[in-house]
């Protein structure tokens, strides 16, 4: 029979059907009315019950070993109980049972010198086993020593193929996202399907204070608010911002200074925290949180560095590709938009005029800026144009945008301005020309031109760019004409 039991287990390699055998056979061998199967995890120091069976029925399960913790130098004994009422309430899925068991055997786990866990059989009536029995289990739990052994190494060598193939697949993905804000959402997602935690969250780092973090991304049952801020506490900022390791803390020692949200949120909780390091220093830490003292182990943490170190080169990538994008939208004297981002701005605001929303736009022309340039020089007058280019961002509402066009020329678009709107803005910028220190003192005056745009009688962008390129030019004629009037008197 234990022949036949050691070829059986032994040609087994997933844990779930190991454990289920090991009661059959354990069945076969023993009159049990029920059983139970605990195995100890030497990483958490924990032990969990994997496989209860009532009444020939048996079913996985992960519950807390039910008794006290044995003495680790001798954790497990080999016990034959003949007369006593055994608690096995918690084995049962109503939380009760007909009759408690009155004797029990029980057998440890032992491989190579280490307990793996231990088999427990209970039987109804007082004498149920003799010591005929406890040797019999005895054996049985040396093969079942073995077969559990086997398979666990399978699955984690099974588990680590698969955490290692989507951490590639991971990888590939974050290095194609060029967008900051899709990156932080995505590292989270993927800390969220690999590791077994409550919740996840991102912290980046205050540019201004470097132990200043918020939170970018959360997700999961314990899902801190997006934009809470927490400064970390010395002892925290020197392990993970000064020398870059990892923690694991208890919550509740670290957040009494916290903000309330933080420590109401993650009550009782546990949490591992990895530095995200960007271009040789830390902008950010990455943590995931479990209810509960729970270590995660330190597989789980080579997982998270390794998912925090993707994160902090596609970070990177992406921030310098926004960067560059910015740029390129940019004028750079004046830090307003250029004509590219002008031009992308116009056509969704010209495609919205077709269908009816008011759109008009003003062009603005430095007068005589070629004069003032070849007499006091091109520092003067580019201080001259990023001096106009405040006024204009400092005027414009959020929803229009003011761009410089080229040379001296200036454009607003105005979304849904009505006539009104669109006065009471060119006022304000001749108002805030002739205030301007840097403008009045170099006598700076302006020419404006504005057009409507009419679905009527426009198309396009060029249109309307010309309707009010034409209106400046006739201002510009007009202030002529009166220049020459004045002389003449």
């Amino acid at each position: 029979m234990l022949l036949a039991a050691s070829r059986r287990l032994g040609g087994m390699l997933s844990p779930g059907e190991v454990y289920q055998a090991i009661y059959e056979e354990t069945a076969a061998a023993i009159p049990a009315q029920s059983f139970f199967l605990a195995l100890h995890d030497p990483a958490s120091d924990d032990t969990r019950v994997v496989l209860v069976a009532e009444r020939g029925v048996g079913r996985q399960v992960d519950l807390p070993y039910p008794e006290p913790e044995p003495d680790p130098a001798a954790p497990f004994e080999a016990q034959l109980v003949s007369d006593g009422v055994i608690d096995t309430s918690w084995m049962s899925h109503d939380g009760g049972e007909p009759s408690p068991p009155r004797s029990s055997v029980s057998a440890p786990l032992i491989l190579r010198g280490h307990v793996l866990g231990l088999i427990r059989a209970h039987s109804d009536q007082v004498d149920g086993f003799g010591e005929e029995h406890l040797r019999m289990l005895e054996e049985l739990a040396h093969i079942a020593a073995v077969a559990i052994s086997n398979a666990q190494q399978f699955a984690d060598l099974d588990r680590r193929r698969r955490e290692a193939e989507k951490l590639e697949e991971i990888g590939r993905a974050l290095t194609s996202k060029l967008d900051p804000d899709q990156v932080v959402r995505l590292i989270v997602s993927a800390v969220s399907e690999m590791l077994t935690v409550d919740g996840v969250s991102l912290w980046l780092s205050d540019t201004e204070h470097t132990a200043l973090y918020r939170v970018a991304e959360s997700s999961g049952t314990i899902a801190l608010p997006i934009g809470l801020q927490w400064q970390l506490p010395d002892d925290l900022n020197r392990q993970m911002v000064d020398q870059w390791k990892p923690v694991h803390v208890d919550i509740a020692s670290v957040v009494h200074n916290g903000p309330e949200r933080l420590a109401t949120d993650l009550a009782g909780s546990s949490a591992v925290g990895v530095p995200l390091v960007l271009g040789g220093q830390v902008e950010g830490v990455l943590m995931a949180v479990s209810q509960g003292p729970r270590h995660p182990g330190a597989e789980k943490i080579a997982i998270l560095q390794r998912l925090a170190s993707q994160a902090s080169v596609a970070l990177g990538n992406a921030r310098l590709h926004a960067s560059l994008h910015a740029l390129s939208l940019t004028d750079p004297l004046t830090g307003l938009p250029n004509r590219r981002r002008l031009q992308i701005h116009l056509d969704h605001e010209v495609a919205a005029a077709r269908r009816g929303r008011p759109m008009a736009i003003a062009i603005f022309d430095l007068d005589k800026f070629k004069h003032y340039n070849d007499t006091f020089g091109h520092i003067a007058g580019d201080e001259i144009l990023k001096a106009f280019g405040a006024v204009l961002e400092k005027e414009n509402r959020a929803m229009n945008i003011v761009a410089r066009y080229g040379g001296d020329e200036f454009v607003a678009v105005l979304s849904e301005p009505g006539l009104e709107g669109v006065k009471y803005f060119v006022d304000r910028i001749r108002e805030q020309t002739a205030q301007n220190s840097t403008l009045a003192k170099f006598g700076i005056s302006i020419s404006i031109g504005c057009a409507h745009f009419d679905p009527n009688t426009m198309s396009s962008v060029n249109d309307v760019l010309r309707a009010a390129d034409a209106d400046m030019y006739d201002a510009k004629a007009r202030r002529r004409e009166d220049e020459r009037g004045r002389n003449q008197l």
